[in-house]
């Protein structure tokens, strides 16, 4: 039974299983998909992933074979899945986190289509000649992060104390960290750190947000966050507190305002390079590459629900308002 058939004779998506693995993975080429959510949570970009294969030409199990498996969240748990993968000999590993994937194996071919910092993780040699087995689309440009503190001060007039959500478990989130400490230093604000490794500690993070009077607050690009983005955006809802995020699913689940990369658009890119690579292309020889749209979403919704008047000068930037 193939994937579509699984999900319509199981009611959509959210019966989507945890694992799956193609039936005679020798036939065709094999793409092994590590993500960092739940399979309910990761369908839309799975969904956005095969209809870019699909724009080129290319369709599951047809012209190749996917083996699934998903932390659930869960970042501990990718170590893990991503040895089982590489057991299982693909041609090629599509990893939302590239950092386990790339511990798991130095010769099969890695795409991400969230790179954050991969020179400094040491997943590339550089961004122009990538050298190693790894290689996709990045999730943020420079002074991404400021441009994020300084919505917060556009929407929060007289803003003073500004929060900051970050998972200090994981390089992708601590790495965006310095940039927001000296947006932050440089619009003379002071930044409250909340730092959180776990789940189970965004609730007392939220709780020390109002303890420590945040006006608003920034989160941290982070796949553990994004896997949480409903969770995430009802706690700010129940605080009172404006928040920023970096991708507009944040927004789509309930939260205030995104500015940043879209995971959409990123995740369409990278089935470019899994093709490429299908092809013999090698992944050194493919250079990473930088998103070249950033979009600014705007949930009218949420603003109304938390009582903050959203700035004309900041609707007319918008790319979308939700309402």
């Amino acid at each position: 039974m193939r994937r579509r058939e699984f999900i319509a004779g199981l009611g959509g998506a959210a019966a989507w299983p945890a694992t799956l693995v193609a039936q005679d993975p020798t036939r065709r080429p094999l793409i092994a998909y590590l993500g960092v959510a739940s399979p309910e949570a990761s369908a839309p970009m799975v969904d956005v992933f095969l209809q870019g294969l699909r724009e080129l030409g290319k369709r599951d199990g047809h012209d190749f074979d996917i083996a699934y498996r998903f932390a659930d969240g869960d970042e501990a748990k990718l170590p893990r899945l991503a040895e089982e993968l590489v057991r299982l000999k693909p041609d090629v590993i599509y990893a939302i986190n590239a950092t386990p994937a790339k511990l798991a194996t130095t010769t099969i071919p890695i795409v991400s289509p969230l790179l954050n910092n991969p020179v400094r993780l040491g997943l590339v040699a550089s961004y122009a000649h990538p050298g190693g087995n790894v290689t996709g689309i990045m999730t943020s440009v420079d002074d991404l992060p400021g441009k994020q503190v300084e919505l917060a001060r556009d929407l929060i007039p007289g803003l003073i104390r500004l929060g900051m959500l970050v998972n200090v478990g994981s390089p992708v989130s601590v790495g965006q960290r310095p940039s927001i400490e000296m947006a932050a230093q440089a619009s003379n604000l002071e930044l409250i750190p909340l730092e959180v490794r776990a789940p189970e500690d965004l609730d007392p993070a939220f709780q020390a947000a109002a303890r420590e009077k945040a006006e608003a607050l920034v989160v941290l690009p982070d796949t553990m966050f994004f896997s949480y983005r409903q969770r995430i955006a009802a706690l700010a809802i129940a605080a009172k507190l404006p928040t920023i995020f970096g991708f507009r699913d944040h927004v789509d689940a309930g939260g205030l305002i995104s500015y940043g990369v879209s995971v959409r658009a990123n995740h369409r890119r990278a089935a470019a390079y899994v093709i490429e690579i299908l092809k013999g292309a090698k992944p050194g020889d493919l250079p990473v590459e930088f998103p070249t749209k950033l979009e600014l979403i705007i949930n009218l919704k949420t603003a109304k629900v938390l009582g903050v008047t959203v700035p004309a000068s900041l609707l007319a930037r918008a790319d979308e308002a939700i309402e």
